[in-house]
């Protein structure tokens, strides 16, 4: 249990990465700070030598040095409600696949379960302005992928995107969206109640801090987030010069499967599938298509979570079920509700008042120790 001081240094620890991520210039040069000095505090204090050898230049040495104040205390503020993190690139929560890609983040704001990032995830983008047909495609491919235990990614824009979150969420399992503003925004503004049911279900994430509102340059920026965290990037219905096909090509140079849905030869909203299809992207006409794909992705992905977990399972059927030192109540409470008979996520939901996203971290770690198996959505003690 945290005491008094532990909640002291922990809140020095957000104040210290707020004023890094707040004074802005290369992510590259602040990991370097955080990595060569340990803590974000320490970082903070180092002298301007020891910056200077991180590559810190005379601009952001100066705004390290007066951290803009009316940010951080907006910051804070938004940082007080439970559902809200600040995920930095010391912290052991920090996703996996994100750490491993080109030019990651230095923190991450995340509305909703940080547990979400580390799911194996599918990122599902394409046309803000799609055909009923390529809108239906999205929805269907979505659910499909989500009924496997996927979590499904997107940006929360408007067409293609929008239809993925909803399928999801109507699906009963989780999704998370990368935004190109701070995380109390919602872009476009009627997405504002979609918005708040990802991050209910899931998670909102973004690497700019509250209150910052949309920018051109942002939302290509966060398309390389979108594409690292996800196993691998579905295309549907994308013109030959769009937004989805720069994620798509920032997933190939993350080391990421890129798949494309074929469309008719006479929608311009096709043409852009067909080229990544030409350049080798895979052709996608069911979800098997996608698993496929991202076996092996997904078995380092898995093996990474496994390590962060570290959760023993027991042999017998009716011992305790422990997760951690001291044993994960959560776990015990979802290895009672499970059977021998195939029960789906909805009625796991209920029997342990879990969320959906909580549990399907769960439920793949126990699926790695083969004491679990999974089949059409449902999950049985092996």
């Amino acid at each position: 249990m945290p005491t008094p001081a532990d909640d002291v240094r922990r809140r020095a620890e957000i104040d210290a990465l707020l004023a890094l991520v707040l004074t802005g210039g290369p992510a590259g040069v602040s990991r370097d700070l955080l990595d060569r000095f340990g803590n974000a505090p320490e970082a903070l204090a180092a002298a301007h030598p020891a910056r200077a050898a991180s590559g810190c230049g005379p601009r952001q040495a100066e705004a390290l040095a007066v951290p803009a104040p009316e940010r951080m205390e907006q910051a804070r503020r938004w940082l007080e409600h439970p559902r809200h993190h600040l995920i930095g690139w010391r912290d052991a929560d920090y996703p996996p696949l994100l750490r491993s890609s080109p030019n990651p983040p230095l923190a991450l704001f995340v509305d909703g379960d940080p547990a979400c990032l580390w799911q194996p995830a599918i990122a599902i983008v394409g046309s803000r302005n799609p055909s009923a047909g390529g809108r239906d495609n999205a929805y269907d491919l979505a659910r499909a992928l989500s009924a496997t235990g996927l979590c499904i990614g997107s940006g929360l824009a408007a067409g293609i995107d929008a239809a993925a979150h909803r399928a999801a969420l109507d699906a009963g399992g989780p999704t998370f969206a990368v935004i190109g503003t701070g995380p109390d925004l919602a872009y476009p503004r009627r997405h504002a109640l979609l918005q708040e049911q990802v991050a209910i279900s899931g998670a909102v994430v973004s690497e700019y801090p509250p209150g910052t509102p949309p920018r051109t340059g942002q939302f290509p920026a966060r398309n390389r987030l979108l594409a690292a965290l996800c196993l691998g990037t579905v295309v549907i219905e994308a013109a030959e010069r769009s937004g989805a096909l720069i994620t798509a090509r920032l997933a190939a140079e993350a080391g990421r499967e890129v798949f494309a849905v074929p469309g008719s030869i006479r929608n311009p909203m096709a043409r852009g599938c067909h080229r990544l299809i030409r350049d080798g992207a895979t052709l996608v006409t069911q979800a098997a298509d996608i698993l496929e794909g991202v076996a092996n992705l997904a078995g380092e992905l898995a093996g990474a979570l496994q390590n962060r977990l570290s959760t023993p399972i027991p042999d017998a059927p009716g011992a305790p079920c422990p997760a951690f030192a001291p044993p994960d109540p959560d776990y015990q409470r979802l290895w009672n509700a499970l059977g021998h008979d195939p029960t789906g996520m909805d009625s796991l939901i209920r029997r342990t008042g879990l969320t959906a996203s909580r549990l399907s971290s769960m439920l793949l770690a126990m699926e790695l120790e083969g004491k679990v198996s999974s089949a059409y959505g449902c999950y049985t003690r092996s």
